[in-house]
């Protein structure tokens, strides 16, 4: 695992673009005094002071290219497959998600095994695959031969189409989109769920059911819902992580700015707000019904 971390003291006339290109929030810039207070004939002699915020990185590494003063750098971050393992022992993990780069699979293997003595404690298993091309099904094939022997519960394929991005755009989620349809064109994929990651925001779910692959599922106290009857509605559900934590994070932010660290359940207005912000995700893919019918 990459982080980004830096402590960043450059211009007051920098423009920011490492704040403006994270999609967790995770970088805080102030200007301070330089050398006296500022005057509006030398108003450059302040600084921006703060850096990287490491309990929100999740190491996109979107911020290293575009810093204009290179102040940013990556920190690796192993965990040790011992300890994961020990960890997989207990009753309080359901589920463990890998990444892969898709370059080979001596690593992947190395950590499969090292993890099989606890793998079959949880009941899914994740793997987070990208795209690349017309080896990609070859890749997961060999990835699905060396976990078979220790699966116990269900798997699961994330296809990444852009990696940890957070964008809002409909442009950003015709990636994550065309790995699905490639996806579904080929018959010798292994077993398994499918879900899309990477590039993935409220454009998504419209963007799949133009292409065939989006099955919704009618619920008990919902209006009817449409069924997309297809072969091809190979989707299963779609994993919303930068984006998710780019338009949820704004209202859960607020909570220790005005109280401090507190539970989010003591302030129910807060509560409320965020779940309407996630079911604004969730809701279109489960075919909920709005939170205010809730209400």
């Amino acid at each position: 695992m990459m982080i980004a971390e830096t402590f960043i003291s450059v211009k007051l006339d920098c423009s920011k673009p490492c704040e403006k290109v994270c999609p967790a929030d995770a970088i805080s810039l102030e200007s301070v005094m330089v050398g006296g207070e500022h005057t509006q004939s030398d108003p450059l002699r302040g600084k921006l002071k703060g850096g990287v915020l490491t309990e929100r990185c999740y190491g996109c590494g979107r911020c290293l290219p575009v810093c204009p003063y290179d102040r940013i750098r990556a920190v690796s971050y192993v965990r040790d497959p011992t300890t994961t393992c020990e960890l997989l022992k207990g009753n309080d993990v359901d589920a463990i998600e890998i990444h892969t780069t898709g370059k080979g699979t001596d690593t992947f293997n190395t950590l499969w095994n090292s993890l099989s003595e606890s793998i079959n404690n949880v009941k899914l298993v994740a793997v987070s695959m990208p795209d690349i091309g017309e080896s990609t099904v070859d890749f997961m094939n060999a990835l699905y031969a060396i976990m078979e022997p220790h699966i116990h519960g269900y798997n699961l394929w994330q296809l990444d189409g852009r990696p940890m991005s957070g964008d809002i755009g409909r442009g950003a989620t015709r990636e994550t989109v065309s790995f699905a349809v490639h996806m579904a064109s080929v018959s010798e994929r292994p077993p398994g769920f499918y879900q899309l990651a990477g590039g993935t925001n409220s454009y998504t779910i419209d963007c799949l059911k133009k292409a065939g692959l989006f099955q919704s599922t009618t619920f008990r106290g919902t209006t009817t819902s449409e069924m997309i009857h297809s072969q091809q509605a190979l989707i299963g559900g779609i994993a919303y992580g930068g984006y998710a934590r780019k338009i949820i994070g704004r209202t859960l932010r607020k909570i220790p700015a005005q109280f401090g660290r507190v539970r989010i359940e003591d302030h129910p207005e807060h509560l409320l707000e965020a779940l309407q912000e996630a079911l604004s995700l969730v809701g279109p893919v489960k075919s909920y019904p709005a939170l205010s019918s809730l209400s």
